[in-house]
């Protein structure tokens, strides 16, 4: 049986070989709780302190400034939450985008639910917001700026320096998702002006159930998790001495790898695109990928079913995605094609292939010869809609 084919990075990574490593004495002799006092437990402390160093470095960041969580999930979850409840007295009104990933969207629709305001700025066509349109969105009560660094379902980069900049100038806090961003893009809080910033391990090869809150010193924003004394008293909860240990070294890998890993990337993705133009040439791109994260291509072929050519693909040993991974298997079409403008119809025959640094020329070439001859088979038996 041949290897299967895998085109969804932007759903997860494989954890590295190098990350497996640095978390393997931790899910073995060296269990200790980091909160414990004795030997075994000051070892796991001193992981977690050092993942934390190393995590602060990648970021521009100060290991202060660094709170582990389990995941990007929880991560906007408290940005969002925790920094509208810690500025209520100052207003209720937040402001995001309508492509936002739903776990910064469903807190915001739930502080809605509480008398909260948000305002939901539009993208144009390629899926970028503009700048514009935020500075006149904000209010006097405005607590906080919640705007993604690159989009997960199209890829698209956002001008986080504006955001930030403007934000700064009226003294709103600002939060962006970087979880897609990781290890594709130089991140750097100080010049991007961000105030918290989210990312997840599994999406740069480190492991699952694992994140982090990038919080700037002087931020006010109250507890998601109560409980214990963790993270400095703001979220409660034993660490995940493994899954943080395996997070430093991911980030510590990624860092430094971002010009040669882009570049390489940014080669596969364009031998794909240029090729699927060749042999579909009705092929529509979703999205403006040449100003997107180096690996995302997000596409439609008209009259061809999104789910059939996914699961065919799939029967042939490759995966490619429907769109996030947090919606597959959803009813409702993608939140984000439709603000792009995209008809329902259009929406509904959307593939996204995400590829990785493992991925290599043959297996593009294998993935479109494959997906060519599916859609050949899907409109000569007249399978189209």
């Amino acid at each position: 049986m041949r290897n299967r084919i895998y085109l969804d990075h932007a759903a997860t990574t494989a954890v590295s070989a190098e990350v497996r490593e640095a978390m393997a004495p931790f899910l073995a002799e060296s269990y200790g709780n980091p909160s414990a006092v004795y030997a075994t437990g000051r070892e796991a402390r001193r992981a977690v302190d050092q993942a934390r160093r190393k995590v602060a470095e990648a970021l521009g960041a100060a290991p202060r400034e660094i709170y582990f969580t389990s995941g990007g999930s929880e991560s906007d979850n408290w940005a969002v939450l925790g920094t509208a409840l810690a500025g209520r007295e100052r207003g209720r009104h937040l402001i995001t985008s309508a492509i936002e990933h739903h776990a910064v969207l469903r807190p915001c629709q739930y502080l809605e639910k509480l008398g909260y305001e948000v305002t939901y700025l539009p993208v144009d066509a390629r899926g970028r917001i503009d700048p514009g349109d935020l500075e006149r969105a904000i209010r006097p009560d405005t607590v906080l700026i919640s705007l993604m660094t690159a989009n997960n379902e199209i890829g698209t980069l956002q001008p986080v320096e504006a955001f930030g900049r403007i934000a700064k100038a009226h003294g709103i806090p600002f939060h962006t998702d970087a979880v897609q961003a990781m290890g594709a893009v130089s991140i750097d809080v100080e010049a991007w002006g961000a105030d918290l910033l989210s990312l997840s391990a599994h999406k740069f090869h480190g492991p699952k159930g694992v994140g982090l809150l990038y919080i700037r010193q002087g931020t006010r924003v109250d507890p998601l998790i109560h409980g214990g004394a963790q993270e400095r008293g703001l979220r409660a909860g034993t660490e995940n001495t493994a899954g943080i240990a395996g997070m430093g070294r991911a980030m510590e890998i990624a860092a430094a790898q971002i010009p040669e890993r882009t570049a390489r990337i940014r080669a596969l993705r364009d031998r794909l695109r240029a090729a699927l133009r060749d042999v579909i040439p009705d092929i529509r791109e979703n999205g403006e990928p040449d100003q997107a994260l180096p690996g995302h291509v997000s596409f439609r072929i008209p009259g061809i079913d999104g789910e059939t050519l996914l699961l065919r693909m799939d029967l042939a040993g490759i995966a490619v995605s429907g769109g996030s991974a947090c919606t597959s298997g959803s009813p409702e079409p993608s939140h984000v094609l439709e603000a792009i403008g995209l008809s329902e119809a259009e929406n509904r025959s959307s593939i996204r292939i995400t590829i990785g640094e493992e991925n290599t020329a043959g297996e593009i070439d294998e993935t479109v010869q494959t997906l060519t001859a599916i859609v050949q088979d899907l409109r000569r038996d007249g399978n189209v809609h």
